[in-house]
C-alpha cells in the first residue's frame, strides 16, 4: 500500500479571535476553505459553561467547507465529546485550554467500527476519529481531562485523544494534562506524526502517555512525558502488527514502564527503532520487550538511552498468556521474540531485581545484541538469592519484577539463542552476593569485553547453567573473586575462554560435578 499524499495546513500567529483575525488565517491557508474561529460559532472561552455544540459546529462547519483551521483562542473552554473531521487541522493558541467536563454523561458512547482487544477497555473519549484523512492538533495550548474527576472501571473513565483507522495525522506542540484513563491511543493508523508533545498525567489509573497500537509509518519525537501508567507503549490488539515506528529525542519519566512493547502482542511488531531519550524516576522498566500473546516481535533497535533511578532498565519476555483478541477467538500461540539489538544504554540508580531476557523452554528469544550498556545497580541481593530456582511463569502478566530479585544483579538469561553482549559492564552501588551474569539453557551465546564487579563471598562473576556452545573472550573482574566462571549443568558443553583477564581471581573456573571434564577450553588468559 503507498503512503497516502498529505495535505500540509499554513498557519499564521493568530489574536484573540476578532474576524479580522479569522479572515488573515483564512487568507493564509491553501484553498480548502476559510479558517474558523470558534468564537463564530457561539463559544464564550470563559469555563462557565458547556461549550461542545459551539466546539463541534466550528469543526464540522470547517469541514464542509472542503476543510482548514479551526482557531481555539485564549480562554477556557468547557465541553464533552469533540469528533475530528477530515482534512481539518485544530488550531490550540497559546492560552487556550480545552477542558473536558467532568460529568460522564457528556462523552456518549461511540464504539469504534474497527474492533480490537482495546473494545474492552473505551467507547469514550473527548476528542476522537475514526476513518479521517489529514487531521491534525497543534498548537501551544492545553487539553485537560479533568481526569481526577472520574472514578470506576475502564468505560468510565474517557480517554483525552483516540483516533482510529485514520490516515495523515499530526500532532503537535499541544500540551495533554490529566487525562481520566489513556492520554492518546492511535489505533490502525498509518503516516502518524506526533511532534513535541508534553504529557502531565497521573491523576488516575491506566494514564499511559503515548499508546501506539497496530500502526504504520509513525514518528515520535522531541516530546516529554510524565505519566501515571506506561510513557510510550507500543501495542497490538488486533490481527495487524505495530510496524516503522521510529521513537527518539524524548524525554520520559513514569510510574509504570518509560517505553514498552507489549503487552497486548496478538499481530506483533517490527521494524522499530528507539534513540536518543532520557528516562528517569521510573518505577518499572526502562526499556520492556514484550510479546506474550502470539504475534513476532522482530527487527527491534534501541539505542543511545540515559536512564536514572529506574527498577529495571532492560526487560526482555517472551511469555505464552495467549489472550485471544475476541472472546470466544482461538487462543494465540507463544509467539517469537527475535532480531533485536540493544546498545548504548547507560543508567545509574538501577533497582536490586536485576535485569532479565527470559523465553520458555518451548520458544526461546532469539538473535539478541547487548552492546555498550554500563548499569549501576542499587545492590542489595541475598546468597538465596543467588541459588534460588526462577518459576516459569508462563502465562503470567510480564513486569521486569514478576520473577523477584533474580540470580544475578546484572543479566540473568534463559531460554535464548544466539546471544552476544559486547562492551557490558555491571556494578552494585552497595553489597551484593549474586553473581553479575547467570545464563541457563542458552545455546550458542558470546560474552565479549564483559566487566562485572561483584563481593568476595559471591560464587563467581558469572555461571552458566545448561549453556552449549558458549565463547567469553576479553572478560574480566572488576575486584578480586573467587572464581571468574562458574559451570553448572550437565547439559554444559563447548566452553571457550579466550583473551580474558583474570588477574584477581582466584580460580579461573570452577564447576559442578555434573559438569563434564574438558568442557572447557582455554586460549591466551592471563
Amino acid at each position: 500500500m503507498q503512503a497516502h499524499t498529505r495535505r500540509e495546513f499554513m498557519f499564521v500567529a493568530v489574536g484573540v479571535g476578532t474576524a479580522a483575525s479569522v479572515r488573515a488565517v483564512a487568507g493564509n491557508a491553501p484553498a480548502l476553505g476559510a479558517a474558523v474561529n470558534v468564537r463564530d460559532f457561539g463559544a464564550a472561552g470563559d469555563g462557565a459553561k458547556l461549550e461542545t455544540a459551539a466546539l463541534q459546529a466550528a469543526l464540522d462547519a470547517c469541514a464542509d467547507r472542503s476543510g482548514g483551521v479551526v482557531l481555539v483562542p485564549p480562554g477556557v473552554y468547557l465541553t464533552g465529546s469533540l469528533q475530528l473531521r477530515s482534512r481539518v487541522k485544530l488550531h490550540l493558541a497559546h492560552g487556550a485550554r480545552i477542558k473536558g467536563s467532568p460529568n460522564l454523561a457528556d462523552y456518549p458512547v461511540r464504539v469504534s467500527g474497527f474492533r480490537s482487544y482495546t473494545d474492552n477497555y473505551t467507547d469514550k473519549s473527548l476528542i476522537s476519529g475514526e476513518n479521517l484523512e489529514d487531521v491534525a492538533i497543534e498548537g501551544t495550548g492545553v487539553l485537560d481531562g479533568q481526569g481526577a474527576a472520574f472514578e470506576g472501571p475502564y468505560k468510565s473513565r474517557p480517554y483525552l485523544l483516540r483516533l482510529v483507522k485514520c490516515r495523515g495525522v499530526h500532532v503537535r506542540d499541544i500540551r495533554f494534562e490529566s487525562s481520566p484513563m489513556w492520554v492518546q491511543h492511535y489505533l490502525a493508523c498509518e503516516d502518524v506524526r506526533l511532534t513535541g508533545l508534553t504529557v502531565r498525567s497521573r491523576v488516575n489509573h491506566n494514564n499511559d502517555g503515548i499508546d501506539i497500537d497496530s500502526c504504520r509509518r509513525v514518528r515520535v519525537s522531541d516530546c516529554d512525558i510524565s505519566s501515571g501508567d506506561d510513557a510510550i507503549c507500543l501495542k497490538s490488539t488486533c490481527e495487524l502488527p505495530c510496524e516503522d515506528v521510529i521513537v527518539s529525542n524524548c524525554l520520559i519519566s513514569s510510574n509504570c514502564n518509560a517505553i514498552k512493547l507489549g503487552t497486548e502482542s496478538n499481530g506483533g511488531f517490527r521494524n522499530i527503532v528507539v534513540s536518543n531519550c532520557s528516562i528517569y524516576d521510573t518505577r518499572l522498566a526502562g526499556i520492556a520487550l514484550e510479546t506474550v500473546d502470539g504475534g513476532a516481535l522482530r527487527g527491534i533497535t534501541i539505542s543511545n538511552l540515559e536512564m536514572r533511578n529506574v527498577g529495571g532498565p532492560i526487560f526482555v519476555r517472551l511469555g505464552n498468556r495467549a489472550r485471544p483478541i475476541r472472546e470466544g477467538d482461538p487462543r494465540p500461540g507463544s509467539g517469537s521474540l527475535r532480531e533485536i539489538l540493544i546498545g548504548g544504554v547507560h543508567a545509574v540508580g538501577a533497582g536490586p531485581v536485576g535485569c532479565s531476557v527470559t523465553g520458555l523452554p518451548s520458544a526461546s528469544v532469539e538473535d539478541l545484541v547487548l552492546q555498550d550498556v554500563r548499569i549501576e545497580y542499587q545492590g542489595g541481593g541475598t546468597s538465596a538469592d543467588a541459588t534460588r530456582e526462577v518459576p516459569e511463569l508462563a502465562d503470567a502478566y510480564p513486569e521486569y519484577s514478576m520473577f523477584k530479585n533474580l540470580p544475578a544483579y546484572g543479566f540473568y538469561i534463559r531460554h535464548a539463542r544466539r546471544i552476544r553482549l559486547a562492551g557490558v559492564r555491571v556494578r552494585t552501588a552497595t553489597r551484593d552476593l549474586r553473581p553479575s551474569l547467570v545464563c541457563e539453557d542458552v545455546e550458542r551465546l558470546d560474552v565479549d569485553r564483559f566487566e562485572g564487579a561483584v563481593d568476595a563471598d559471591a560464587e563467581a562473576v558469572a555461571r552458566f547453567n545448561g549453556v552449549r556452545d558458549a565463547r567469553v573472550s576479553h572478560c574480566r573482574s572488576l575486584g578480586p573473586a573467587r572464581a571468574f566462571l562458574s559451570l553448572r549443568g550437565s547439559k554444559t558443553s563447548g566452553i571457550r575462554m579466550i583473551g580474558n583477564d583474570l588477574s584477581g581471581v582466584a580460580s579461573p573456573v570452577i564447576q559442578g560435578s555434573e559438569v563434564d571434564a574438558g568442557v572447557v577450553t582455554s586460549d591466551s588468559n592471563s
